[in-house]
């Protein structure tokens, strides 16, 4: 049970040092939304996204009245874009962001996740055609965010796809370049490294 000190440092803390919520993510797979068709695919995507995140905001806010704790952002996840883009006969990939955007509106979250590839183990090319498109579906959308996954610890590090995604960030940088380059605060470059003991039997 808490003691009464333990509750007036909680309200001290949310009145006075403003605790709060960084955030709620809801994860949605789309891989059932894969089409040949592109537009067929984007319509499946949309419809999926809004069904099934009607009521995220709405259930943050009623946590937020509960706890009395403010929850920053509500937000999405979902596939990684390439994994669903790439069942589609297409060479850009925009559309899939665009739909991404106008779902995420719709719900009336933060942010939407998931424009994203994986490609430690090397680029298909689904993942080259994303991230090809980062720069112009970051700089065209408002509420969507990128990720590259360029390494991890069992397959390490694939230089190619960092180097392609420094080129990316800068072109993405020079689009936006009018709102002191923002469009750069959406995508992330990033690797899963474990770290690990190292044992010698000398």
């Amino acid at each position: 049970m808490l003691s009464q000190h333990e509750i007036m440092q909680t309200i001290q803390m949310i009145d006075q040092q403003h605790l709060d919520i960084r955030t709620i993510t809801m994860g949605i797979s789309l891989l059932d939304c894969a089409d040949p068709d592109p537009k067929a695919a984007c319509r499946k995507i949309y419809d999926k996204i809004t069904r099934r995140a009607e009521h995220l905001v709405a259930t943050g806010e009623a946590i937020e009245r509960e706890f009395g704790i403010p929850i920053v952002n509500k937000r999405i996840s979902v596939t990684p874009m390439a994994l669903v883009a790439g069942a589609s006969e297409t060479e850009d990939c925009v559309p899939f962001a665009l739909a991404l955007d106008r779902a995420a509106k719709t719900c009336g979250v933060n942010f939407i996740g998931g424009f994203s590839a994986l490609v430690q183990k090397g680029m298909t090319e689904a993942d080259r055609k994303l991230i090809a498109s980062i720069p112009e579906a970051l700089s065209t959308t408002d509420l969507v965010c990128a990720s590259v996954n360029v390494g991890s610890t069992k397959a390490g590090i694939d230089m190619d796809a960092v180097a392609l995604m420094g080129r990316t960030i800068k072109d993405l940088a020079q689009r936006t370049a009018d709102q002191g380059g923002f469009g750069c605060a959406k995508p992330v470059s990033y690797t899963h490294l474990r770290a690990h003991e190292t044992r010698s039997n000398l």
